[in-house]
């Protein structure tokens, strides 16, 4: 019960924390243009976030956001940190939105870059939460997923790095549950750590890059522009690539053919029960 107690503090912490920082924006300016050539005016105008049910809402955050950061960058720099690190660190699922936004408001490579180290330092600090607070009710709550996967850590423990490399391009299991459960594994941290942030530059690069996009496209006529042919292209082989080759890998190294993308097969789960 201390250990519960302790993460309850933590997540309560954190989220008051966050909801401090989200409904305190900064007061923003916004110059209106007058019709003639008169002096720019600053109007205050205030803020309020919103989390978007739709494309169009999406864009309408980003556009809000990348107006305002041009003010406060620092503050849209620290508010979207640290949704994103709350997000990951107490495993929430859905990090495709806050890549997507992340495109849209700081550019594909500025984007790019601040998707990778959050999505690594998030998953860390979900993983120490594990180790310090959660490994018993990890086992509890999940426990023929978690002796399945331990066995499939065994099986590949000589090319443990690229076992979870093969797990993070092909996502047999949600990567928020791997990163619950690599404690409970006795996965290493360095290991865990740039297995993160190796295997998961595909899928940020592809959200990011989309929400990058998305930001652009203001008509029809742009989705069929030669740049943004282009970069749909890009988008394309950083998705393939990387995974075809990995999986080649896997083929001759690794020992995965009985699982599915669902999680480890119905015929481990029987065998497992057996062996119990």
């Amino acid at each position: 019960m201390r250990s519960l107690a302790g993460l309850a503090a933590i997540v309560a912490a954190a989220t008051v924390y966050l909801y401090l920082l989200s409904s305190h924006l900064p007061t923003g300016h916004k110059h209106l243009q007058a019709d003639t050539e008169e002096a720019e005016e600053p109007v205050e105008q205030e803020y309020r976030l919103k989390f978007p049910s739709d494309l169009d809402e999406l864009r309408d955050l980003a556009e809000m956001l990348k107006f305002y950061k041009q003010e406060h960058y620092g503050y849209v720099l620290l508010l979207f940190c640290s949704a994103y690190l709350y997000k990951q660190s107490f495993a929430i699922p859905g990090s495709s939105f806050l890549n997507m936004l992340a495109g849209a408001i700081f550019g594909p490579w500025e984007g790019l870059l601040l998707a990778c180290m959050l999505t690594t330092s998030g998953s860390t600090f979900c993983y120490l939460l594990s180790s310090t607070f959660g490994k018993q009710y990890v086992v509890q709550l999940f426990p023929e997923k978690v002796a399945l996967l331990q066995r499939k850590v065994e099986e590949n423990r000589s090319s443990l790095f690229f076992f979870l490399l093969f797990l993070r391009f092909f996502p047999m299991t949600p990567n928020w549950f791997l990163n619950i459960t690599c404690p409970v594994l006795n996965i290493p941290m360095p290991i865990f750590f740039f297995s993160v942030f190796i295997g998961l530059i595909p899928y940020n690069f592809i959200c990011v890059r989309t929400g990058s996009i998305l930001s652009e496209i203001s008509s029809m006529d742009d989705i069929f522009s030669w740049g943004t042919l282009a970069q749909l292209l890009a988008i394309a082989v950083m998705a393939l690539v990387p995974g075809a080759l990995i999986k080649r890998y896997s083929k001759g190294h690794l020992k995965v053919d009985d699982m599915d993308c669902n999680g480890p097969s119905q015929a481990d789960v029987k065998q497992d029960r057996k062996r119990r």
